[in-house]
C-alpha cells in the first residue's frame, strides 16, 4: 500500500535551464495514517498520527506534542559540490531523505538553475539532460527507516515481521501478533494475561453454563452429564436416559426414574450392593449398631472389622493394640508410649539444659546455676491418652505437689499448651488442682499442656514455682 501511496503522489516537474543540467526537488510530506488505514489501532486503543508514522496509545494517554525545527537549508552551493553529472547530491540526503516508518510520500517539481536547494522535507537528484526519461528505480543512497520498517528494493520503508523474523520476545506460551512497525505478545485462544503469565481461563465460571457439569480444560472446556444423563446435540443440555429400555441390567424388575432406574426383587430377596442384582438379606444394613467400627457382609452372615491399631473383641467391639508390648520399635534411649490406635517413642532424658535428671521423668535445675534463677525450680514429663470426641467438660488430670512446706500457699495455673481454650485447671485442695477438658478434641493429634505450681511463704520472702509437662495424645477414633 504504502509503494502505491509513494507512487500515485510523486509529481515530477521537470524544468530545462540553459545550461545542459536540470535539478528534480523531491518534497516529503506526512501522511495520515489514522484516516487512510482502515482500523489503525485494535484492542480499544486510539490512533494518534505524528509526523512519519502514527501510535496506537490508551483511551486514557495524554499527549504533549515537541514540535521539532526543521533543519538549517544546505546552501546551494555546497549541495553542488556534492553532486556530479547523473549523481545524487549526497550533502543532504542523509537528512533530508529520511521517511520513518513509510510515514512520508514523495512529490517533485523541476527548479531550472543551477542551485540546488535541499531541506527537511525534500531531496536533490542531478541529471543531464540525455537522462530526462530515465529516473533511477534504486538510487545509490540508503534512506533511514524508522523502528519496526526496513529499506524495501525500491527504496521505500516497509514493515519489519518481527513474527516471521523471530526478533520477537513473545514468551513460550504466548501468541506473536505482527503489527504496522511493531509486533504484539497475545495470549491463545482460552488464555488470558495476568501479569507477565497466560493463566487458563475458566469458561465454567462464564456463561452459558453447562446443565448439569462443566469441565475445564487448558484453553477450553466441555459439558457432562451425571448418570442416566447424556448430552444432547446442542452439547449442554442434559437428557435422560431410559435404561430400562435401553439397556435393562436388573436381575428381576426394572423401573425408569429421572436420571437413573432401581431394581426391585421378588419376594424373598433384596438388592445387593451393586443395586442390580438380587441375594440373599444383608444383615449389615438392618442395622448400624452390629460393628463398633465396620460391618462387612458375608453369604448367610457378616463380621465386624477394626482400624488399624485395634483388633476385634467379642465379635463386634475394637480394642485398643499396645504395640510397646507387640512391636515395640522404639530406641534404646527412648520410651515407648502407647495411645488409643497407635504408639510414639519419646526420650528417657527428656532434660535440656541447664537441667538434669534426678529420676524417672523429672528435671531439676541446680540452685548453684545462675541461669536457673528465673526458671522452674523442677519439671516433670507425664504422658497420657484419651480417645477422640470426648464428651465434656470432663476432669482428665490431677496434679499434686510432692512437697509440703509449712506456712506456705500453693496457686496453680496453666502456663503454656491451652491457646484456643481447651483445658481448664480448677483447684481442689490447697496442694493439688484438676485439669479439666472443656472442648471436644478431635485425632489423631498431640497436646503438650504446662501446668505449673507457685508456692509462696505467708510472709513473703520464699517463692518457688514447678511445672508439670503433660503431653496428651487424642486418638484417632471415640473408642
Amino acid at each position: 500500500m504504502l509503494k502505491a501511496l509513494l507512487l500515485t503522489m510523486l509529481t515530477l516537474a521537470l524544468v530545462k535551464s540553459q545550461d545542459t543540467e536540470e535539478t528534480i526537488t523531491y518534497t516529503v510530506r506526512d501522511i495520515d495514517e489514522c484516516d487512510i488505514v482502515p482500523d489503525a489501532c485494535k484492542g480499544g486503543m486510539k490512533c494518534v498520527n505524528h509526523y512519519g508514522g502514527y501510535l496506537c496509545l490508551p483511551k486514557t494517554a495524554q499527549i504533549i506534542v515537541n514540535n521539532e525545527q526543521p533543519q538549517q537549508e544546505t546552501p546551494a552551493a555546497e549541495a553542488n559540490s556534492g553532486a556530479t553529472t547523473g549523481g545524487v547530491a549526497a550533502s543532504s540526503m542523509a537528512t533530508s531523505g529520511v521517511l520513518p516508518g513509510g510515514g512520508f510520500v514523495a512529490s517533485a517539481a523541476a527548479v531550472a538553475g543551477p542551485e540546488v536547494q535541499t531541506g527537511r522535507n525534500n531531496f536533490v537528484i542531478r541529471r543531464n539532460p540525455a537522462d530526462l526519461q530515465r529516473i533511477p528505480s534504486n538510487p545509490a543512497h540508503r534512506i533511514q527507516c524508522a523502528a519496526g520498517y526496513e529499506q524495501s528494493e525500491h527504496n521505500v520503508c516497509q514493515d519489519i515481521d518481527e513474527c516471521a523474523a523471530g526478533t520477537h520476545n513473545c514468551r513460550a506460551d504466548q501468541v506473536c501478533i505482527n503489527l504496522r512497525g511493531s509486533f504484539a505478545c497475545q495470549c491463545p485462544p482460552g488464555y488470558q494475561k495476568r501479569g507477565d503469565q497466560c493463566v487458563d481461563i475458566d469458561e465454567c465460571t462464564i456463561p452459558p453454563y453447562c446443565h448439569q457439569r462443566c469441565v475445564n480444560t487448558p484453553g477450553s472446556f466441555y459439558c457432562q452429564c451425571s448418570p442416566g444423563f447424556q448430552l444432547a446435540a446442542n452439547n449442554y443440555t442434559c437428557v435422560d436416559i431410559n435404561e430400562c429400555d435401553a439397556s435393562n441390567q436388573c436381575a428381576q424388575q426394572c423401573y425408569n426414574i429421572l436420571g437413573s432406574f432401581i431394581c426391585q426383587c421378588n419376594q424373598g430377596y433384596e438388592l445387593s450392593s451393586d443395586r442390580l442384582n438380587c441375594e440373599d438379606i444383608d444383615e449389615c444394613r438392618t442395622s448400624s449398631y452390629l460393628c463398633q467400627y465396620q460391618c462387612v457382609n458375608e453369604p448367610g452372615k457378616f463380621s465386624c472389622m477394626c482400624p488399624q491399631g485395634y483388633q476385634v473383641v467379642r465379635s463386634r467391639t475394637c480394642q485398643d493394640i499396645n504395640e510397646c508390648e507387640t512391636t515395640n520399635e522404639c530406641r534404646e534411649d527412648e520410651m515407648c508410649w502407647n495411645y488409643h490406635g497407635g504408639f510414639r517413642c519419646y526420650p528417657r532424658n527428656p532434660c535440656q539444659e541447664p537441667y538434669i535428671l534426678t529420676s524417672e521423668n523429672r528435671c531439676v535445675c541446680p540452685v548453684s546455676s545462675a541461669m536457673c534463677r528465673d526458671l522452674p525450680q523442677s519439671i516433670v514429663y507425664k504422658y497420657m491418652s484419651i480417645r477422640s470426641d470426648r464428651s465434656v467438660p470432663s476432669d482428665i488430670f490431677q496434679i499434686q505437689a510432692t512437697t509440703i512446706y509449712a506456712n506456705t500457699i500453693n496457686t496453680f495455673r496453666i502456663k503454656s499448651g491451652n491457646e484456643n481454650g481447651e483445658f481448664y485447671l480448677r483447684q481442689t485442695s490447697p496442694v493439688s488442682a484438676m485439669l479439666v477438658l472443656v472442648k471436644s478434641l478431635s485425632g489423631p493429634r498431640e497436646y503438650i499442656v504446662d501446668l505449673e505450681m507457685l508456692t509462696v511463704n505467708s510472709i513473703g520472702t520464699f517463692r518457688t514455682s514447678s511445672v508439670l509437662r503433660l503431653t496428651i495424645i487424642v486418638g484417632p477414633f471415640s473408642f
